[in-house]
């Protein structure tokens, strides 16, 4: 009996996407050309035996397991969502949706991703309308609660990182060259590449020559975190994996979420062991910029590090950390100092960390106050990522770190006289302060006064009762 073509499409798709590589990516690695990989993923060409084959030697995969004709489980998938009672009323016959689903694998991908996004759009509402509050259609909120309930501490990986660090050490040291020894000691050679060879990545692992290509347009701090994050997917791959298999997440999404901060994790607990690290945070009371200059990264790689030293018997002061942009929006959050972060709407524009914005590279420090009387310190300043060239541009970014105001003296920052504390609020819906001229809107459950015959220089008056 003469076997049936064997149309991978999807599955092929699925696989590239997995591997975070483009098409062009793909087609180089397996010595065919990207509009093949094209025609490849949307069913128009079989995947021939030799493909196979070339496939499973440059990704590392089964063969078996990779050959396995999944139309009749994509099929099933398309049925499965076209039983939902939104489409009812619409008239199904099962070949035609077999058909659609093996004749034209794109529009059914594009029909399975629009129904996944709308059931989380469904959950998210009921969470919502129930307050429950949940993560389960919110993969970030999901990964950040991961890592909040663990402190922002890995025992697994800081162990093993340290142990890299000091076999790299006798290599030539925790900078560029050392790391690239380590690498080439590997069988990995580290090449700076132009962007063309790059194919917009900033780093890529070419399979074939065994190569760990870095854009050259990077700085040396950024060459030398790409080296320690490949470092760290590779040499710490099996701890990172215990790890989320450890837990429970609602999606895929979510699961690569935390992956990707425990790599990052791991590459700044390489590049900053914990001990020597610990002990340079206490000889230079938290000096962010010199902290810096001794272990050859950026300001934010080191204040990030500050909110991992929990290390029983060892631990340093607790911070939080925030990371927004122009427009308020939270791109990264870590709290390990109780600090109320706001789950919705913006943040207090009282806070000095939206200052960096109009002081760039400037140091920001200022004392906090919240409604209830609790008291912060926060360290802010403004950080630069991309650029490199023209039409490539810079993205400004703003963070900020923090602790109680018990721990604020063991900080270089807080020394000195103290200044008044400025009264900021969590978000404006939650703050109850009256006299805010700063106010965007009106809290919860206050009525607004008429203001027909007095305007105050306050956007709302309130009831007071």
């Amino acid at each position: 009996m003469e076997s049936r073509p064997l149309y991978l499409g999807p599955r092929l798709k699925r696989l590239r996407r997995e591997l975070g590589l483009t098409q062009a990516v793909m087609a180089d690695d397996l010595a065919i050309s990207p509009s093949y990989i094209a025609l490849l993923e949307r069913n128009q060409r079989p995947l021939t035996a030799d493909l196979l084959l070339r496939l499973a030697k440059s990704y590392k995969l089964d063969v078996s397991e990779l050959a396995a004709d999944e139309r009749d489980d994509y099929a099933r998938r398309l049925a499965d969502v076209l039983k939902d009672p939104i489409f009812a009323e619409i008239d199904l016959p099962a070949l035609e949706v077999a058909d659609v689903a093996t004749s034209y694998p794109g529009i059914t991908e594009a029909m399975l991703r629009l129904h996944t996004a709308y059931m989380r759009e469904q959950q998210a509402l009921a969470s919502y309308r129930g307050g429950a509050g949940g993560d389960a259609a919110d993969p970030l909120a999901e990964a950040r609660r991961f890592v909040a309930q663990r402190r922002n501490y890995f025992p697994a990986l800081d162990s093993k990182a340290e142990a890299l660090a000091e076999e790299i050490e006798k290599l030539g040291g925790l900078q560029e060259g050392g790391l690239a020894e380590y690498l080439r000691g590997q069988g990995l050679r580290v090449r700076l590449m132009p962007a063309d060879i790059m194919m917009d990545a900033l780093r890529r692992y070419d399979r074939h020559a065994e190569q760990l290509l870095i854009d050259e347009t990077l700085g040396p701090q950024a060459r030398r975190w790409q080296m320690a994050l490949h470092i760290a997917y590779t040499a710490l791959r099996s701890e990172i994996a215990a790890i989320v298999r450890g837990a429970s997440f609602s999606s895929e999404t979510a699961a690569q979420l935390v992956r990707r901060a425990l790599a990052a994790y791991g590459a700044a607990a390489l590049i900053m062991p914990y001990d020597r690290f610990a002990r340079a945070v206490d000889a230079r009371a938290y000096d962010i910029e010199a902290l810096s200059g001794q272990f050859g990264a950026s300001f934010e790689q080191v204040a990030h590090r500050l909110t991992t030293l929990n290390r029983p018997g060892q631990e340093r002061v607790p911070f939080f950390f925030i990371r927004v942009d122009a427009a308020g929006n939270v791109s990264k959050r870590l709290d390990g100092a109780g600090f109320p972060f706001a789950a919705h709407g913006g943040g207090c524009p009282l806070w000095s960390l939206h200052d960096c914005f109009r002081r760039p590279g400037e140091v920001l420090t200022q004392w906090l106050e919240l409604p209830g009387g609790e008291r912060f310190f926060s360290v802010a300043r403004s950080v630069t990522s991309g650029g490199g060239g023209h039409g490539k541009p810079a993205v400004l970014r703003a963070i900020a770190l923090g602790c109680t105001a018990e721990h604020a003296p063991k900080l270089v920052y807080a020394r000195g006289e103290q200044p008044a504390a400025t009264p900021i609020g969590v978000t404006c819906r939650l703050c109850n302060r009256a006299t805010c001229t700063a106010r965007a809107e009106p809290p919860l459950g206050r009525e607004i006064l008429p203001d027909d015959y007095r305007k105050t220089p306050e956007p709302f008056t309130f009831a007071e009762s």
